[in-house]
């Protein structure tokens, strides 16, 4: 694994951020391409890299120092250009669960987090799940990268070896983002877990499934939207993360056996959850969306799946879907997203269509924060 880093991202083996295309940037800020290019001419705001054939670019620094000087010059729209929460909108903590594996719990909170990074949110990407795919994903290799007490298992462990969270949340190279990231460790807190109960020594915010949500707000100021990429098991994690979070996302592929599988994560959650309540927990979701991953729109049944899922839970279930995509898979297989990857590494009609099905999906979900915020 680390001769592909190597291979991959030279000559740092490190991965890095590209930068964006006028076009793109102005789609990222809300203006038009065409401003942007007179602001350029005019000598306002970042300079933009030119090319030899005069095409401009900025990098996500400079499409940070774009949406400041908006800000500043159009004091009116300032919040739609620096759009982080205010000191009266409660964070976001956003848990993305299914215990099916392969219905795209990491893709969906790699792209969410991306996506909300480049609209101009302060995202803090929490990796749960042992095998650390999302870790991978933002440039760290878990079996080298992450040494012990780095995981969130150092923040909510219950020995005196317990760290604070601020000291556990890393950089990344994608401008906006920040990491919790995961390795084998977790599962440390699956098994000292039912000792601690079992010694009943635990209260208040130190019972097992509060741990997660008092380590979150010790660094809650610092950022908008918190996006926890949950286990594909309905362990002590999950159910932590699941206490902490203000909504949940249900990640589902239409076919017949992972809708059976997600209702049996529903039934067992259900259950489960109640347990907790009656314990002390609490449950206060501001919303609950199922969202179709690896959706095939020219397959019949998987059609007529989404058509049932939609008539047993209406609204509940995302407007958009994200499509089936090589787009998304080829990415993928370079540790990257399609928002990292350059221009023409991939067919033009197919990364157009995967990013734009992934984009709706985001929107919608964006959309449902900023009604929760009031906005």
């Amino acid at each position: 694994m680390q001769a592909l880093n190597a291979s991959l991202f030279p000559p740092t083996s490190r991965k890095t951020l590209r930068s964006f295309t006028s076009g793109e940037a102005a789609r990222f800020v809300g203006v038009s391409d065409g401003y942007l290019r007179q602001l350029s001419l005019d000598g306002l705001g970042p300079v933009p890299a030119l090319s030899a054939g005069g095409r401009r670019s900025y990098t996500p620094e400079q499409i940070g120092e774009l949406r400041a000087y908006l800000a500043s010059a159009r004091p009116k729209e300032a919040l739609s250009f620096l759009p982080a929460r205010q000191t009266t909108e409660k964070l976001q903590i956003v848990a993305v669960a299914n215990f099916k594996g392969g219905s795209a719990k990491t893709t969906t909170s790699l792209y969410l987090t991306q996506f909300l990074a480049l609209e101009g949110y302060r995202v803090l990407a929490i990796d749960l799940d042992p095998q650390a795919s999302l870790s991978a994903m933002f440039g760290y290799q878990p079996e080298f990268d992450i040494g012990e007490g780095d995981t969130l298992y150092g923040a909510i462990r219950y020995d005196d070896a317990r760290r604070p969270m601020r000291e556990i949340v890393r950089p990344t190279y994608f401008t906006g983002v920040s990491l919790v990231p995961g390795n084998l460790e977790l599962m440390e807190f699956e098994h000292h877990t039912p000792r601690a109960m079992i010694e009943r020594s635990l209260r208040g915010d130190n019972l097992f499934f509060r741990r997660v949500g008092a380590a979150i707000a010790e660094v809650a100021d610092d950022f908008d939207v918190v996006v926890i990429d949950c286990p594909p098991q309905l362990g002590y994690l999950t159910m932590g993360a699941l206490n902490a979070a203000t909504a949940m996302l249900v990640t589902i592929h239409p076919q017949m056996v992972d809708v059976a599988s997600m209702s049996q994560f529903l039934l067992m959650t259900s259950d489960i959850m109640s347990v907790i309540e009656e314990a002390g927990g609490s449950l206060d979701y501001d919303f609950i969306r199922y969202v179709v991953t690896r959706h095939d729109p020219n397959d019949v049944p998987e059609t007529q799946i989404v058509a049932l899922l939609r008539n047993l839970f209406g609204e509940d279930v995302l407007g958009a879907t994200v499509w089936k995509s090589t787009a998304i898979a080829n990415a993928g297989l370079t540790k990257q997203s399609l928002y990292e990857l350059e221009k023409g590494s991939v067919g033009r009609a197919a990364y157009d269509r995967a990013l734009e099905s992934v984009n709706s999906v985001n929107r919608e979900i964006l959309d449902i924060m900023k009604k929760v915020w009031g906005r």
